[in-house]
């Protein structure tokens, strides 16, 4: 009789696979398979695993408990198997022009919230404002390496790979162009900058100079509209010396451009700056051409970052709503990807005038 094959004994730290039990696709300090996850909060394997790949249809009170359980017991899932199994990456890219800019970071957050509760993880993309940057990015997108992307990029650079891009899932945050035929988030730009100079208006402020960024950001261009129609609406003047132009968002530069401003021989008394890091940068610009803020020069913000507050003096700023804004583009671009061929809208949240001591 021939001597039978040698079977090695199981190994105690790999519990069996294959089965729905533990397995390569699990392992945690407490015992990680989806069974037993699923066993101590009481609810059944295909519940689990409904909230493991982000279907809508289990409730709240259930998902969460689900979720502790799993932060908890340290369950981990095999991406690999599963990727090959659904043909999904269960990632989405965001891609962001600027790093430092203070801005992004809680619309990153609000992405990242929502993406985790869907079971999706996030790629933080730097793009640094380039199409070529950002086109590689959308390869990954066309290989299947990522589900879906959120674009922050300036429509400059989304309309520059629309041509090839749309039929893609990806939706664009804050920049975006209506044109472009994607789903997008944002704010009225137009009627929020509107809004920052009629208020310096309404203190009595009748020189009111704009720090601007580059126009070729569409933003910039709604921003600077708003300034203008709130000037001719009070009859006041709109001089091309008040209006400066940067090529980017940081304190040195609104601290230069406060600087030019008040080396003109009529400066202005009011300055609206279109971000809150061009804003703290104005003030300290304006501290060194010793400028006291708000009682010689009067200057709002717009963004309200943490800083906007913290600031001597605190700033009065138009607030976007970060948070929800990155939550609302990272639902948009689920749709997208729940239902391929559904026309997903644009949407326009409220921003708000947050009034400070700085004007």
């Amino acid at each position: 009789m021939p001597a039978q094959p040698r079977r090695n004994p199981p190994d105690p730290a790999q519990p069996p696979a294959a089965d729905g039990h533990a397995g390569p696709d699990a392992a945690g300090p407490r015992g990680g398979s989806i069974a037993q996850v699923a066993a101590r909060v009481g609810v059944s394997v295909a519940t689990v695993s409904r909230v493991l790949n982000g279907h809508a249809n289990v409730r709240a009170a259930t998902r969460e408990r689900v979720l502790a359980e799993i932060e908890t017991s340290g369950y981990r899932v095999n991406e690999l198997a599963r990727n090959l199994r659904t043909a999904e990456s269960r990632l989405l890219l965001t891609m962001v022009p600027d790093f430092g800019n203070p801005f992004y970071a809680e619309i990153v957050r609000g992405i990242d919230g929502v993406a985790r509760q869907h079971g999706y993880f996030m790629l933080l993309c730097d793009t640094g404002a380039d199409a070529g940057r950002e086109r590689s990015y959308f390869d990954l997108l066309r290989r299947h390496r990522a589900d879906g992307a959120i674009c922050l990029d300036p429509a400059t650079v989304q309309h520059a790979l629309a041509a090839e891009s749309t039929a893609l899932p990806w939706v664009a945050c804050c920049e975006f162009d209506p044109g472009v035929g994607v789903p997008y988030v944002g704010i009225d730009n137009f009627l929020a900058a509107r809004d920052a100079v009629r208020h310096l208006i309404a203190r009595g402020r009748r020189r009111i100079a704009l720090i601007n960024s580059d126009e070729h950001y569409l933003y910039a261009q709604q921003r600077r509209d708003g300034y203008l129609d709130a000037l001719a609406e009070a009859g006041l003047e709109a001089r091309d010396a008040w209006r400066v132009n940067v090529n980017c968002l940081d304190y040195g530069a609104g601290a230069g451009a406060a600087a030019v401003l008040m080396q003109q021989a009529a400066p202005p008394d009011a300055i609206f700056a279109v971000s809150d890091t061009l804003a703290v940068g104005v003030i300290n610009g304006l501290r060194g051409a010793g400028r006291r803020v708000p009682d010689d020069v009067a200057v709002v913000g717009f963004d309200d970052i943490a800083l906007a507050a913290q600031i001597d003096p605190p700033l009065t700023t138009v607030a976007q709503p970060m948070r929800e804004l990155g939550e609302t583009a990272a639902r948009l671009l689920l749709q997208r990807l729940a239902v391929r061929e559904a026309r997903v809208p644009g949407v326009l949240l409220p921003h708000r005038l947050v009034v400070r001591q700085s004007g």
